[in-house]
């Protein structure tokens, strides 16, 4: 006779049975356990150890060797769902491969990032697809169904969409708080999370360190608002790490521990990543919070719960039926191949005068040169390289490399001081051979440490000649002959040591320093420290701490700051004008390193191209015409004077392994380009809003409402070939507007074409975008070959959030929609008219205004009205604010007006004209909101203007009617 199975081990039974047997059978001390993310075994059950998150963004990072592919907002340029969805397969299988090999790799990925790239500035924008939620939405879901898999139990990987929400700033970025309004939040923020977990191939989300409404990301109440109700689906909720902490420690929203952890649980925070790998810190606060009675055992038992549904579905309770259990696709002939595809199809043509794409069968040399010329960059979530390919590499095996000479760009030095000529010693063999920084896998490469094994810097007579690079903004990095960047470990030495800048605290970034008085004398502060070089007996090493001094060398506490004086052997235009005016053509290839001056903890000060390299195109440009400016970056930049005299501009983010090639397959026209840009390029940074303006309507941001003349718009990028657009149909059927038109390749050359499709209402009541995105399409066409392409168009796209009436709103009226090739060539329009529902005026007398509604602000912001629920409103500016509540219907009339508001001061409201001010006395606190009531009269349709004086925090106005 066979023993039946303990009910959870049943795979005969429904998981939902079978976690509430597992429920009943764990201690409360196993359940509380189970809430960090390093769950421990439970043995006498039988059940594994578990942790949540592995990285994926593009690739399995942080655990060693990996097929490495584009960048996110690369595979955003790519505009191919198809594309993506294969890549997240892809990856998907090589963390299942890993797996297999090792333990510590998760199949809980935390990826993909969904947040908008509403400001070029964000230092983390190469980690998101889009600044358009639509595309942004589609991009994620590709990858996530790629993550997935498509058995209807069992997940492949358990993708966490990152990070909930409105994020776009590291400039103090656990304690700003991003002011969202309704409307930008619910047609913007929120749909980029929402189409993705609709689709039904995403697990869960993590929140972002930072505030909404001044209320933390961790304990928003969207979590089971917004979030919970778009699927009937399990959904986790991964805290982000340390962010648990950082309700107290730097944010202060709460006094105690033991108060923020159970408020973030109930407000649908799951799993709590917090002191890293030692859950004993989180679970006494958990304890601690029942015994104090903040939660109760149904708190802890629903986030047990998910996180059992999530761990059921990746099939650790059934490995027997795991369809995905024996995977071993790692680093195959596939994987390299489609990592290359995606380099290929996420390179942008900027501009083209004819120059590209270059014959490689015409005689002639090339020059490839720039300060990334033979680089392959890497980000923080990159995996560690099993092939590179750099442009070098690729233009070389593309074109030959009898063919092709290289000049970097980087300005030769050598640095003398009193001592003698910085030196760096030779390496014994058996340290030469040392691995790298970032070469292991690990499971947070932040504590990774420098090498200590290689001998220090010193001073004597022979000098060493350093590579010196100027990142912009005064960030420099050196490098020894060998091509090891000079890096400090945490022994304090200086040494040439690194392969590449890296680590979560960037240890290879100095920076000069003048001195007075010393004509041409410099000291050089190690930006990871903060501390002086200074060069003592036993080496060059950097000043601690406690050590830093100010004043001249040889004055203050700690030890001298070495005053050095810098030799320039070669400037690195001088080495690119050469080699430019040698050869027939020019490549030069700029860019950013991923570590440096933008990146996660970083934002970027500015669009503008460091000077550095900004010398280095002028000086190729100058000595040859025939200059190709090739951008490879994580970022936009404002290249107004480069795309004004150069010939050709092309843009890849960081492409992963097969950059180089990809590169040299479009520059020669093996493939032509078809990637298009996911943000807008601004000409200047006079362009830009304030980078912790989130009010994308009201400071007229993105492609969406933005009214000037951009360098490149969003979705542009240009062929080889040549593309006509016909026919273009729009039908109204039920729900659906059903779009048709035809792309004919009208060039010589097969080539891609990605069709954009854009609505815009021709007479809206209220500010709405100019052109917005709701489809698109990429597709290969042969030479006078033509494709008729559909699109089935929700009339839902056309509506936007009626705050007059909470509630999403289709107008009736006509709409364009517009076919083309960007969002500023548009190539054919029609219009169609819809029966929506109209707005209407505002119903003040039954509704009143809630303060966060209003249509128009100035000078103020949203902040939190409790700290679980709701919005209210502040001034940010008090002797110049005001919102603006269009359409209010007062009706026959009104006798009263009441303001709901805490802190000091008063409110002024003024109806045609009119004003009425209601004075707020001091109240207990920011959250104590009281009713203050004075006589108010006004009739008929009419708007409100609302100032705000003093400290007060305006909650919502209440009208009292005439006949009441």
């Amino acid at each position: 006779m066979t023993e039946q199975p303990q009910p959870f081990r049943d795979p005969q039974l429904p998981f939902a049975r079978r976690i509430d047997d597992l429920l009943r059978r764990l201690t409360l001390d196993e359940r509380i356990a189970m809430l960090h993310q390093f769950a421990p075994a439970v043995d006498r059950l039988g059940i594994g150890a578990f942790r949540t998150g592995q990285e994926g963004l593009h690739g399995v990072a942080w655990m060693g060797p990996a097929t490495v592919f584009p960048q996110a907002v690369g595979l955003g340029a790519t505009w191919n769902d198809d594309l993506v969805r294969r890549v997240g397969e892809a990856v998907g299988n090589e963390v299942r491969a890993k797996r297999a090999k090792d333990d510590r790799v998760g199949l809980n990925v935390w990826a993909p990032t969904v947040n908008l790239l509403r400001h070029p500035l964000w230092g983390r924008g190469e980690e998101g697809y889009a600044e358009d939620a639509a595309l942004t939405s589609a991009i994620a879901v590709a990858y996530t169904r790629g993550l997935r898999g498509d058995h209807p139990h069992y997940w492949r990987t358990a993708p966490v969409l990152k990070h909930w929400l409105a994020h776009n700033n590291e400039t103090d970025r656990d304690t700003s708080s991003s002011s969202v309004r309704p409307r930008v939040l619910h047609e913007y923020d929120l749909r980029a999370f929402r189409d993705a977990v609709r689709a039904g191939a995403v697990a869960g989300v993590m929140p972002a360190y930072n505030l909404v409404n001044g209320r933390p990301n961790h304990v928003s109440p969207l979590l089971s608002q917004q979030l919970r109700r778009w699927t009937e689906q399990s959904l986790v909720v991964c805290s982000d790490a340390g962010a648990p902490s950082n309700l107290v420690d730097s944010e202060r929203y709460f006094d105690t521990h033991e108060e923020a952890t159970a408020a973030a649980l109930k407000a649908g925070v799951d799993s709590f990543t917090d002191h890293g790998q030692d859950s004993t810190v989180m679970t006494g606060r958990i304890r601690r919070a029942l015994e104090r009675g903040l939660l109760d055992e149904t708190d802890i038992d629903t986030a047990v719960r998910r996180l059992l549904e999530l761990r059921y579905s990746l099939g650790e309770f059934d490995p027997g039926l795991d369809p995905y259990a024996d995977t071993t696709a790692f680093d195959t002939a596939e994987h390299r191949a489609l990592a290359q595809e995606a380099a290929e199809q996420a390179v942008v043509l900027l501009k083209n005068d004819g120059l590209l794409p270059l014959d490689p069968g015409v005689p002639g040399t090339i020059a490839v040169v720039g300060l990334l010329a033979d680089a392959c960059k890497l980000d923080w979530y990159s995996g560690t390289l099993i092939h590179r390919s750099t442009p070098l590499d690729g233009v070389r095996t593309r074109f030959g490399a009898d063919r092709v000479t290289f000049a970097e760009g980087a300005d030769l030095v050598r640095l003398k001081c009193a001592a003698g000529w910085l030196q760096i010693p030779d390496a014994d063999a058996d340290a030469d051979a040392g691995t790298g920084q970032g070469a292991e896998g690990a499971l947070d490469p932040a504590l990774l440490a420098g090498r200590t094994d290689l001998p220090p810097l010193t001073c004597g007579d022979t000098p060493s000649e350093l590579a010196l690079v100027d990142w912009g903004n005064g960030v420099l990095t050196l490098r020894d002959p060998d091509g090891r960047y000079l890096s400090v470990a945490e022994d304090g030495y200086v040494r040439a040591s690194a392969d590449e800048p890296g680590g979560w605290i960037v240890q290879e970034t100095f920076r000069w320093e003048k001195v007075e008085g010393h004509a041409g004398g410099h000291r050089l502060v190690h930006i990871g420290t903060g501390g002086y070089v200074s060069v003592a007996a036993d080496g060059v090493k950097v000043a601690g701490v406690d050590e830093k001094i100010s004043g001249h060398a040889g004055t203050g506490a700690g030890p001298a700051a070495t005053v050095f004086e810098i030799e320039v052997v070669e400037r690195g235009e001088d080495a690119v004008a050469r080699a430019a005016a040698a050869a027939d053509t020019v490549i030069v290839v700029v860019g950013n390193d991923p570590h440096i001056n933008g990146r996660e903890t970083e934002d970027r000060t500015t669009l503008d191209l460091p000077a550095h390299q900004e010398r280095l195109w002028r000086a190729a440009h100058a000595a040859n015409p025939r200059t190709v400016l090739a951008v490879t970056s994580a970022y936009p930049y404002a290249l107004t004077e480069a795309a004004a005299v150069l010939p050709a501009l092309l843009w890849t983010a960081h492409g992963g392994q097969a950059a180089g090639t990809a590169l040299a397959r479009i520059l020669s026209g093996d493939v032509s380009p078809a990637g298009r840009l996911p943000q807008t390029w601004y000409t200047s940074d006079a362009e830009l809003p304030g980078l912790l303006d989130y009010d994308i309507i009201g400071s007229r941001q993105t492609y969406l409402y933005y009214k000037g003349t951009p360098l490149y718009p969003f979705g542009h990028g240009l062929s080889y070939s040549a593309f006509t657009y016909s026919g273009l149909t729009v039908e109204l059927d039920g729900d659906r507007l059903r779009v048709s038109v035809t792309v004919t390749n009208s060039g010589v050359v097969a080539a891609d074409e990605v069709a954009q499709l854009y609505v815009r209402a021709l007479a809206p009541s209220v500010v709405r975008p100019l052109r917005q995105l709701v489809g698109h399409r990429r597709l290969h066409l042969a030479p006078d070959a033509g494709q008729r392409i559909e699109f089935a168009v929700p009339v839902t796209e056309l509506g936007h959030w009626d705050v007059a009436h909470g509630r999403w709103t289709v107008e009736p009226g006509a709409y364009e929609v517009r076919a083309g090739a960007s969002a500023a060539d548009i190539r054919l329009t029609a219009v169609v008219t819809v029966d929506g529902e109209p707005s209407g005026p505002r119903p003040v007398l039954r509704h009143g205004l809630e303060a966060a509604d209003y249509d128009e602000q100035l000078g103020t912001e949203i902040v939190d009205r409790t700290k679980t629920d709701g919005d209210a409103v502040t001034a940010t500016a008090l002797d110049e604010n005001e919102l603006l509540f269009r359409r209010c219907d007062f009706a026959v009339g009104t006798r009263t007006v009441e303001v709901s508001a805490a802190g000091e001061g008063s409110v002024e409201i003024t109806v045609d004209g009119r004003r009425t001010t209601v004075d707020v006395p001091a109240t207990d606190g920011p959250y104590d909101y009281r009713g203050h009531e004075t006589p108010l009269t006004a009739s008929g349709v009419r708007d409100v203007q609302v100032a705000l004086r003093g400290t007060v925090r305006l909650a919502r106005i209440a009208f009292t009617g005439a006949t009441e």
